[in-house]
């Protein structure tokens, strides 16, 4: 594709401000992307949209502000399966932080362990934007990390995944569902796909990701009020499978760039009881992830 045609996302937000909740110690953002430099790391020619540089050192700072002292990269799919950018991150981050990656089905075991040692904890799996792998090659990769212990990441629309239960339910490892299953809130908690999540959650081997309610919201500024429902729901049903992330840099938000800072208050919102806000930032994602 002409590289012209592909649209570019706006930064974030530079003038993040400190959360209005004091942040527990050990406090993990599951859910980042760094790019960038592009000179350096090429986008994949597949792709839906092009950011612009978000750089380590951009990342890093925003934790000093937010107050959070762990977190995990997602492999972006602007990217394809080609994670040296976020490898590179890691290491440099010296064991702090861990890696969700994107790879191909016939990846061999070999590559699987390096990915492991360097912080890598999970294989997403990518079905609304370009650049990610074809849900039908899940099971493989499944089959393939179980031994490591690692997670398969779906960022899907759980109101337009068909059988999501019983396909997600019959994989080898556990399943951490992205940005609260990407569903718009005006399709209601009663709609088939938000209780069949909820069904999933049942099982013990599901997660999900209180994360880009941007991206589920009918409203255009934070709090987003309409969320609200969504996240307790998801809260009330397995507090201990939850785990919070920004999902910064925010790439392709079609609403105004939201505040990290007014992001993060809103768990609070979401989660007033400060002993389980603590369970999801700390303990939920020491867990899943391995720290």
């Amino acid at each position: 594709m002409n590289d012209s045609l592909i649209p570019v996302c706006r930064a974030a937000d530079p003038d993040v401000r400190t959360p209005a909740f004091e942040m527990p110690t050990l406090a993990c953002d599951t859910h980042a992307h760094v790019f960038g430099p592009q000179r350096r790391y090429a986008y994949t020619a597949n792709r839906t949209y092009t950011p612009p540089d978000a750089l380590l050192d951009q990342y890093l700072a925003l934790h000093r502000t937010l107050g959070i002292e762990r977190g995990v990269l997602v492999q972006p799919s602007v990217y394809g399966t080609d994670n040296q950018a976020m490898i590179d991150a890691l290491e440099q981050l010296e064991g702090r932080y861990r890696g969700v990656a994107v790879v191909d089905p016939d990846i061999d075991q070999a590559e699987l362990e390096r990915l492991h040692v360097a912080g890598v904890r999970g294989v997403r799996v990518n079905l609304l934007f370009k650049g990610g792998i074809s849900f039908a090659d899940v099971e493989t990769i499944a089959q393939k990390i179980e031994p490591l212990g690692w997670h398969i990441q779906a960022l899907i629309d759980v109101s337009e995944f068909e059988n999501l239960y019983e396909r997600l339910s019959s994989l080898a490892v556990d399943v951490v569902i992205d940005h609260m299953g990407h569903m718009s809130t005006d399709k209601g908690l009663d709609h088939p796909g938000f209780q069949a999540l909820l069904k999933l959650l049942e099982t013990g081997r599901c997660w999900v990701k209180l994360s880009g309610a941007y991206r589920v919201t009918t409203q255009s500024q934070t709090p987003y009020s309409d969320v609200l429902p969504m996240a307790q729901a998801l809260v009330n049903k397995a507090p201990e499978r939850m785990v919070w992330g920004s999902d910064w840099p925010h790439p392709f938000v079609h609403l105004p760039m939201p505040n990290d800072g007014a992001l993060l208050d809103m768990l609070a919102d979401w989660v007033p009881d400060p002993a389980l806000r603590e369970q999801i930032l700390v303990h939920n994602p020491a867990r899943l992830y391995d720290f």
